[in-house]
């Protein structure tokens, strides 16, 4: 009987002491790998950088990247087409809007007969108050859109033709580069450019082009060379 005692004794010490050393381990093992974690803190850094740079390139692919430059306008009125082809050739240029100025009673042949003393042209030449031309539209609702406007226009006795005048002196030119062209058969560019600056009273008016009235695409496009401004 006692043997049976000590037999059994015997065997829950056994028991006791395998259970103690299970427990002590596991407290070991959690010891061990939260130590390695504080003792080893690039592990936390790297997973927390790579998080933060994940969060920035979703933020960075939401965001709408912004537009450094404005956009370019070719303004224009052509009484004959050769103006209107030369602000084609600019505008295929630079990448640039188009704006027509129309008058809202277009210019007839007859109208533009110079030689003819009786004429519209003539009339309004002599006559500087017949020369307030109404224009079918002389603002643009995106003008804030645009850094850089062209003006053509063809000569009319050394100035520019007076249907653009509607338009420059109804539009704010501040904060805009505007470079005037024109075509014309003989004439240059005279001070055409420089009294439209003055109408306008606004703006960073620049030295403009004259083209003859059959200028070619090419020459256009060393203008726009010249002026850095080609796609």
């Amino acid at each position: 009987m006692k043997k049976i005692s000590v037999l059994c004794c015997s065997l829950m010490l056994a028991f006791s002491l395998t259970a103690c050393g299970n427990s002590t381990q596991t407290q070991s093992e959690s010891s061990e790998s939260a130590s390695e974690t504080t003792a080893n803190p690039e592990i936390s850094s790297v997973a927390s950088a790579a998080t933060e740079a994940e969060t920035s390139a979703d933020t960075s692919a939401d965001e709408e990247p912004e537009n450094a430059e404005g956009k370019t306008l070719v303004v224009y009125y052509s009484a004959t087409g050769s103006t209107e082809m030369v602000a084609g050739y600019i505008a295929d240029a630079v990448g640039a809007d188009l704006f027509e100025l129309e008058p809202v009673n277009p210019y007839t042949s007859e109208d533009l007969d110079w030689t003819n003393e009786n004429s519209r042209v003539s009339v309004e030449h002599e006559n500087e108050s017949e020369r307030d031309v109404e224009l079918v539209s002389a603002t643009l609702d995106n003008w804030d859109e645009y850094d850089t406007v062209f003006v053509g226009y063809p000569i009319w006795w050394g100035i520019a033709a007076w249907p653009v005048d509607a338009f420059i002196e109804t539009n704010d030119f501040t904060g805009k580069t505007v470079i005037p062209f024109c075509t014309s058969a003989s004439s240059d560019l005279g001070e055409s450019g420089e009294l439209l600056a003055k109408m306008a009273g606004t703006g960073e008016w620049q030295t403009g082009m004259r083209f003859r009235s059959s200028a070619s695409e090419d020459e256009v496009k060393v203008w726009m060379e010249d002026l850095g401004m080609t796609n």
